[in-house]
């Protein structure tokens, strides 16, 4: 993922003193996260060395190289590197999705200040003047927690960046705004019909359990989530306050990658050597579990699938509608 520069310190100045969870009123519940207790490490199962399981998971995988070692060009004096096809599912990132504007679930904390409504701390009103029930906000972050416990040696095949807030909406225009996000999406022109969008029946049938990935080619769709598109924080897709925060972390997923933020690797005899920008999202290559408030990490979900098979006893009215994810991506690479 490609770093956004200055964000941090933007922040920092902008919005003014950080505000411990002790402070924080009912509207924004957040924990920071635990590496150790609170992620699915049996998700990042199977680990594969070309086509072949070295250690196998109760999980669906993706297409991996057929061959188990790889020839990369790199730059003078070594001119070519041989390694391994490695494949495994890394958890990289974290989301947030919250109503509360500038609560960050998974990092126990609220950034307040005299400053805050002027960075995009406003969020979006009916006209009775309430908060609309489906507009969430969402921060990603940057986490290469396979890289900080030492798991993998090889540079090549894990996440290497800081932790990073990375993507805050508070601070993007085309969040909130429909009409203006058609500049990411215009093809969303297409989908926003009741034949498109009876084509996601297929999915959301087959994703209904952890078994079956979701269909890349019916890009626009999101499984039992709903539709992919506006690429945005409003959804009228609200069955459980669980469903649609979960449609929204996939929708920023989907976002990132169209803006050119997210690359991806690639399961591909002689394309394993480098990440590739993807403007649409392979859905396939990433899972999620839910990390706050009430975590889950026994299991995790390929994108799309159902939240009734798990979302009981995970969704505490009290808490308000404050959700942390895990987002683990497959990674293919060449272990050197």
């Amino acid at each position: 993922m490609k770093r956004i520069p200055g964000i941090l310190l933007a922040l920092a100045l902008l919005a003014g003193p950080v505000t411990p969870l002790q402070a924080v009123g009912p509207a924004c519940k957040s924990v920071f996260i635990n590496p150790i207790t609170d992620i699915c490490w049996s998700c990042i199962f199977p680990i594969t060395l070309g086509s072949v399981p070295v250690m196998p998971g109760p999980y669906p995988d993706t297409p991996n190289p057929t061959l188990p070692v790889s020839i990369c060009p790199k730059p003078p004096p070594l001119f070519v590197q041989i390694g391994l096809n490695i494949g495994y599912w890394e958890p990289y990132a974290l989301t947030d999705v919250t109503k509360m504007p500038w609560c960050m679930v998974n990092m126990g904390m609220q950034l307040a200040g005299p400053n805050i409504q002027q960075v995009g701390g406003g969020g979006r009103k009916d006209p009775d003047d309430g908060v609309r029930d489906g507009f969430y906000h969402a921060h990603w972050y940057k986490y290469p927690v396979i890289f900080w416990l030492q798991l993998m040696e090889s540079l090549a095949c894990m996440a290497t960046d800081n932790f990073d807030l990375a993507y805050v909406t508070e601070l993007d225009p085309l969040w909130d705004n429909d009409e203006l996000a058609f500049i990411l999406n215009p093809e969303a022109i297409l989908f926003g019909n009741p034949v498109a969008q009876l084509a996601c029946a297929t999915e959301a049938m087959a994703t209904s359990t952890n078994l079956v990935l979701p269909f890349d080619p019916l890009f626009w769709c999101l499984g039992s989530q709903g539709s992919a598109y506006p690429l945005t924080g409003t959804t009228g897709y609200r069955d459980t306050p669980t469903q649609a925060a979960t449609l929204i972390m996939e929708r920023m997923n989907y976002k990132l990658h169209r803006q050119g933020i997210v690359w991806e690797s690639l399961g591909v005899d002689g394309a394993v050597c480098y990440q590739h920008p993807m403007p649409i999202l392979p859905k396939s290559r990433y899972r999620y579990q839910l990390s706050r408030i009430i975590p889950d990490s026994l299991w995790c979900h390929p994108y799309g699938t159902t939240t009734a098979i798990w979302e009981m006893g995970h969704d505490n009215p009290v808490t308000g509608d404050n959700f942390g994810f895990v987002n683990f991506r497959k990674r293919n690479c060449v272990f050197l």
